[in-house]
């Protein structure tokens, strides 16, 4: 099972969804707690499900639970703690919602894993990747950049 990643932020739509098209991934997986921020530009919730069945020919998936809490993240960007405490946060929280049962092997497998950093060294994305690689079977991740 391949598990790929993206962000969108520093590149132009045309980038960002000829990627995705080149990767011929199914689905979508936006895992941020907010998908409707006007920061988004093309990545909002409903223009991105938009785009990507038009475009790509992909399904679109907003999950959750595999966000990080708004405390976590205001607690981060504030600068109140810093990356390794944020992760080990995160990982935590991974735990406590037992998302490597709670997530369906069959959505994740040949999907985008879709968050807003550019890209994945400090970013829930590739924590989330990892983690499930971790605990599934042949699991590979790519970071779409």
């Amino acid at each position: 099972m391949k598990i790929y990643t993206i962000g969108f932020t520093k590149k132009p739509a045309r980038k960002f969804f000829s990627t995705l098209r080149a990767a011929g991934v199914e689905n979508l997986i936006d895992i941020r707690l907010n998908n409707v921020s006007q920061l988004s530009g093309f990545a909002k919730r409903d223009d991105l499900a938009y785009f990507l069945s038009e475009i790509c020919g992909m399904q679109y998936v907003h999950r959750t639970d595999l966000a990080p809490t708004q405390g976590m993240l205001d607690d981060y960007k504030k600068k109140r703690t810093d990356w390794a405490a944020y992760e080990a946060r995160f990982l935590e929280l991974m735990e406590q919602r037992n998302i490597s049962h709670a997530l369906p092997q069959e959505l994740v497998s040949n999907s985008v894993l879709l968050c807003s950093e550019d890209k994945p060294h400090r970013c829930h994305r590739r924590l989330v990747a990892e983690y499930l690689a971790l605990r599934w079977e042949s699991v590979t991740v790519e970071h779409l950049v």
